[in-house]
């Protein structure tokens, strides 16, 4: 972490160290084109104790500090993992004492979460059998387990069930982002879990994917400040320019504000963690967009990292559903509906 984060204590920062050394150490990064290099980070940072870190079978919601910021560490070089790791988390308080959440946990099985409230979450049941499609998930696996939240309810589809084609999108590569179909016939019953907490598991997923976004926006200013003390023009470098200096106080402002807003002890709603949530994406947009400006509009460019660090911001924000997601927390808010849980019409 940079000293764009509120202070943390002993514990956070030895796991801030722990993460920043397991990255700098680690070779391979996440690319879609090779799913096994994927899997194997995902299995380290399972045996670490960090992919579901906090999570707890009895439901219980120990640690969620500490995994905010295992999430924001982790997103700083690896986003996609970091979204995954959420997701893995919240499936864990879902699954309970099975053997499908010991191999979530162990990092051996991938899973995605998806909202019902989403738009890109299709499913139909008629005469007790599910049929439809999930338009988009983020699992950071081949053939994961798709769990949905419903009203009090989630369904836990199998992956045998289920066609999957890859999907293009902006960034967060080693997402392996992918549309799910059931093209088996799959009962109700049989995938239906009851009575599970699923605002509570809402509130996980949208703090745990704005920590993420926080982690982007921290990493994008750390680079930016970086490049514009190395870089030298006429004779000085970029940070002599006043101008240059206000752009990289920006970004380190979104990333700061993005960081306080999840690191911080917090007790919220479903609506209050959508704001949360669309407030760090936001601010992790503009501080890597402010990043690639100190770049001097080169940071586009492979070769700099904060090209790549925008894509994720952006493409994280659209696999959260944000703009749906807020049309139904301001409905919640305003009205009381509670259509938080299911989509709005407009």
């Amino acid at each position: 972490m940079t000293g764009h984060a509120p202070a943390l204590s002993t514990e956070q920062a030895d796991l801030a160290a722990m993460l920043g050394a397991v990255v700098a150490g680690t070779k391979e990064h996440p690319h879609d084109e090779q799913p096994s290099q994927v899997a194997a980070l995902r299995r380290q940072l399972a045996e670490l104790g960090v992919w579901t870190l906090g999570a707890s079978t009895d439901g219980s919601q120990a640690g969620d500090d500490l995994a905010a910021l295992a999430f924001a560490c982790i997103a700083r070089s690896w986003p996609a993992l970091a979204w995954a790791s959420v997701q893995a988390h919240a499936a864990v308080d879902v699954l309970g004492d099975s053997a499908l959440s010991r191999a979530v946990q162990a990092g051996d099985s991938s899973v995605a979460v998806v909202d019902d409230a989403s738009v890109a979450v299709r499913l139909t049941s008629d005469n007790g059998r599910i049929s439809g499609r999930i338009d988009r998930i983020d699992p950071a696996g081949e053939r994961p387990h798709v769990v949905v939240l419903g009203h009090g309810t989630a369904r836990v589809l199998p992956p045998e069930a289920l066609r999957f084609e890859r999907l293009r999108r902006t960034g967060l590569d080693g997402a392996l982002t992918s549309s799910a179909e059931l093209v088996q016939p799959v009962a109700e019953a049989d995938v239906v879990i009851d009575g599970v907490d699923t605002d509570a598991m809402r509130i996980r997923l949208r703090l745990g994917a704005a920590a993420v976004a926080a982690g982007i926006a921290d990493a994008a200013a750390e680079a930016a400040l970086k490049y514009s003390e190395e870089r030298e023009q006429f004779g000085a470098p970029l940070t002599a320019l006043p101008s240059v200096r206000d752009t990289l106080l920006a970004a380190s402002g979104s990333a700061s504000r993005a960081l306080r807003q999840v690191l911080r002890p917090r007790d919220c709603t479903v609506w209050q963690a959508t704001e949360v949530l669309d407030s760090a994406c936001e601010q992790a947009i503009d501080a890597c967009a402010r990043a690639v400006q100190a770049h001097g509009g080169y940071g586009y460019l492979t070769e700099y990292q904060v090209g790549s660090m925008l894509r994720a911001a952006v493409s994280l924000r659209a696999s959260c559903d944000v703009w749906n997601l807020r049309r139904a927390a301001a409905a919640d808010h305003a009205l009381g509906t509670g259509t938080i849980s299911g989509k709005e019409s407009s």
